[in-house]
């Protein structure tokens, strides 16, 4: 008897690459020789950006520089370890910390990625037979922490809070966890908090906010779209955040009541088997967090920005997405009309990401601007201006 010849995994996989390609949306690296505040340079080229989530422009600050470079001669490169065997520091300590005063929050705990942070905490806190319910346009690092667990995903449409009412009460029996994303990543509107605390507290659901993209933005002294909402930890026990966007560094963090910290320290596996981010980076990161409380003028600047490009692109009629953030889409429809955009654009000394499926539904490719406090006016006027050329689709509005 003859065997079954078995699948080729790496064959199967070039073909799934070259169908994606056939499609017209495969994704695709390019190098960034150089960073120079929202300029980058590329292939000889000199970009203007607005695609990069260094909101508040503390990227390439010299007092982060200096912060991670005294520490690292100091310390060394890397941690060498996880955190429960040598690797936890002196610096990640004081950075949870002053992330937890920061947030209102019991306790902290670091993570090496925002999709790491939010596997582990799904995968701790649910199981076989719970439910967990999501708005549909959530990153894909919650959904795939609900689907990891084992616990029954239900997704409601986009910030409906009633339709969210009916997933849970399909399942009133079970243990319940909601998790939303604080400012969407893709369309930058900013979920309904304070409606959906209150359906939690009437359901006896924990709720979880993403906010990687509401950190260091929105909030009293940045402290985020929960603290926005008016909302504390009792409303909002698990709250997740990114130490990469509006703080310009790397890493995560999750932030609640100590029992939630003490758990994940004994049973998160994203966090128990991962080595510690280097303590030059949490030493970066902590300057990080100080200027973005301090600074408020980098917040009301990007504010200022946000506006000024709203006011200019509802004149000229573009297709602007219902944002406020710091994320400024134009809802272009097809994936080749949107990829046609990026590149008219580039030509013009620009970048601006083309997001196309299967990131964001079919028909509904955009470009996704982003705005940064390192951003002038005149980089929003000219980019306002490459845009009336490109011949966009105007806005029903």
């Amino acid at each position: 008897m003859v065997a079954a010849t078995r699948p080729d995994l790496i064959a199967r996989l070039a073909a799934q690459t070259a169908a994606r390609a056939d499609s017209q949306l495969p994704r695709s690296l390019r190098t960034i020789d150089h960073a120079d505040g929202p300029w980058l340079q590329l292939g000889g080229h000199r970009l203007l950006s607005f695609c990069s989530n260094d909101y508040l422009g503390l990227a390439q600050h010299p007092q982060l520089a200096a912060a991670l470079k005294r520490v690292a001669s100091d310390e060394g490169v890397g941690s060498t370890s996880a955190h429960l065997i040598c690797g936890h520091r002196a610096e990640h300590a004081e950075l949870e910390e002053a992330l937890a005063v920061w947030t209102g929050r019991e306790r902290a705990l670091l993570f090496s990625t925002g999709y790491m942070a939010n596997l582990g905490v799904l995968q701790t806190l649910l199981a076989k037979g719970d439910v967990c319910v999501q708005d549909k346009l959530n990153h894909a690092c919650l959904l795939d922490g609900a689907r990891l667990a084992g616990a029954e995903l239900k997704r409601y449409p986009h910030a409906d809070v009633d339709a969210a009412a009916r997933q849970l009460a399909s399942a009133h029996a079970a243990a319940a966890l909601l998790a939303t994303d604080g400012v969407f990543s893709m369309d930058g509107d900013t979920a309904p908090l304070r409606q959906l605390a209150g359906l939690c507290r009437r359901e006896h659901t924990t709720l979880m906010v993403d906010d990687a993209h509401g950190l260091g933005v929105v909030g009293e002294r940045g402290a985020g779209s929960v603290q926005a909402a008016g909302l504390s930890q009792h409303d909002v026990p698990l709250l997740m955040a990114t130490l990469g966007k509006a703080l310009g560094c790397s890493g995560a963090f999750v932030a609640g009541p100590a029992a939630l910290i003490e758990g994940l320290i004994q049973f998160s596996r994203p966090y128990i088997y991962t080595t510690a981010m280097p303590p030059a980076l949490a030493a970066a990161a902590l300057e990080a967090v100080r200027l973005a409380q301090s600074e408020c003028w980098r917040r009301d600047k990007l504010a200022a920005l946000i506006a000024r490009f709203r006011r200019g692109a509802t004149e000229l009629g573009l297709p602007l997405m219902a944002s406020t953030s710091a994320i400024q889409p134009l809802l272009l429809g097809r994936a080749e009309d949107a990829l046609a955009a990026t590149r008219a654009l580039e030509a013009q000394g620009l970048w601006v990401s083309a997001i196309r499926p299967p990131t964001v539904p079919t028909g509904q490719a955009r470009l996704r601007i982003t705005l940064s406090a390192a951003h002038e006016e005149i980089h929003v006027d000219r980019l306002l201006a490459a845009l009336e050329t490109l011949g966009l689709p105007r806005s029903a509005g």
